[in-house]
């Protein structure tokens, strides 16, 4: 009878001592960097549908848009997603700037030869 009490009970070596404990402890893990209140924070970055309704009819306005990337980007106002995708359309952005201006160079410099001969 003796070893089925027993066996209800975990049996954990800690350094040369055997000891008997009846509930297994979990560790305490604490959320890292600024995120103190863990889940519910996530669930607080969630950028909602009517939101992302609004962000996407200012990017259809001319010259306000690339302000208003700008704004989202670097000010840390906006929520952490939102400032995401605003520096990655930037990154898009200055990527087809570049793939512009060298097509028009190739366009050019090819129509500036054709007229100078």
């Amino acid at each position: 009878m003796e070893n089925s009490q027993q066996s209800t009970h975990d049996v954990q070596p800690q350094g040369n001592n055997i000891t008997e404990n009846s509930q297994q402890s979990t560790p305490n893990v604490q959320p890292q960097g600024n995120n103190t209140s863990g889940y519910n924070r996530q669930q607080s970055d969630v950028i909602s549908v009517g939101d992302w309704m609004i962000t996407l009819f200012i990017m259809i306005i001319p010259l306000i848009n690339i302000i208003m990337l700008f704004v989202w980007a670097f000010s840390g106002g906006p929520k952490i997603s939102k400032a995401n995708w605003a520096k990655a359309s930037l990154l898009w952005l200055l990527i087809m700037i570049v793939i512009y201006i060298i097509i028009f160079a190739i366009i050019g410099g090819e129509l500036l030869s054709n007229f100078l001969s």
